[in-house]
């Protein structure tokens, strides 16, 4: 970097998903929907959680927090491009990037980990429901989360440095709608070869921990199912994980196609699709998901609506 002025840059210009004047205002249509909905969605589950005391279990408690990390990261995307989509100044300051990256990197992260707490917690619940109140105390849950927001805030603190230490010397148009390590990878003028092998490294070590928590606890979960004599009892068992792998399998399957693999692959215009799809359509589903396919929710729900002030 010496040599060269890196502190010239005040602002990022986003080139957005379309330049197709004709698709702007359908597009802007559709992702206020999906947006919205994912914010009635995502704040009306930590909401039921709160106040449906029969909700107050671990289960639902990780819920709330997925649903709050859903919300975290797809507020720090989804507003400003619904804007960038019918403004001409489609500018974000050097600063503003980098707290869009920081709090998305966050969160996304936090999920991540997040569902493999969900899977033990699963495994628990499953393999000795006697001592699952004291195994999943309020404490242990507490902790869990604690440890889950702190290895997410690392590293995005690790990632953010990184990037945006480097030299953005030539153009500063970003081809996405949001400050991404990819499309600033693209565009800076510096060795981004440490990035690449952070990246591969960390990112890697995440989800091969998580996505092998997973596996384990539902290698558990499964044998603990066939020791249950009842059929009735086995469907019972399996319905309350089905959920939980629909999410693991979308959200993970996502996040791998898009970050690991090298960046001499990377075509951002295809990817741009499938960065609305993890940004926007992931933490929409969620909700959907746990709630069509879950009793205690529906029955919740059904509370609520019948209550005046509802």
């Amino acid at each position: 970097m010496s040599g060269r002025n890196c502190s010239s840059l005040t602002e990022f210009i986003f080139m957005g998903i379309t330049n197709n004047p004709e698709m702007k205002v359908p597009l802007f249509n559709v992702l206020l929907f999906v947006y919205l909905t994912n914010l009635l969605a995502n704040l009306g589950m930590i909401i039921l959680v709160r106040v449906d005391s029969q909700l107050h279990t671990p289960m639902y408690f990780f819920l709330s927090h997925l649903s709050f990390c859903d919300l975290c990261y797809s507020t720090a995307i989804g507003p400003k491009m619904l804007v960038d989509l019918l403004a001409e100044d489609k500018s974000i300051p050097f600063f503003g990037c980098a707290l869009q990256f920081l709090t998305f990197c966050i969160f996304a992260d936090s999920e991540c980990l997040l569902l493999a707490v969900m899977a033990f917690d699963r495994y628990k619940a499953i393999s000795n429901p006697l001592l699952y109140a004291v195994d999943m105390s309020s404490r242990v849950c507490s902790m869990l989360m604690a440890g889950v927001y702190l290895v997410g805030l690392a590293d995005a603190l690790i990632h953010t440095t990184l990037t945006f230490r480097l030299c953005f010397c030539g153009s500063n148009e970003i081809n996405h709608f949001f400050c991404d390590v990819p499309p600033l990878l693209l565009i800076s003028c510096s060795d981004t070869q440490t990035n690449e092998l952070v990246i591969f490294t960390i990112f890697g070590f995440i989800e091969l921990s998580t996505i092998s928590g997973v596996l384990v606890s539902y290698c558990y979960i499964i044998t603990s199912v066939l020791k249950i004599h009842s059929a009735e009892g086995r469907l019972k068992a399996f319905s309350t994980c089905t959920s939980h792998l629909t999410a693991v399998a979308v959200f993970q399957g996502t996040m791998l196609f898009m970050y690991f693999r090298p960046s001499s692959s990377y075509s951002l215009d295809q990817d741009k699709m499938t960065s609305l799809f993890y940004t926007l359509v992931i933490p929409m589903l969620n909700p959907l998901i746990y709630s069509l396919r879950n009793k205690d929710v529906k029955n919740s729900l059904k509370k609520l609506r019948n209550k005046r002030w509802i």
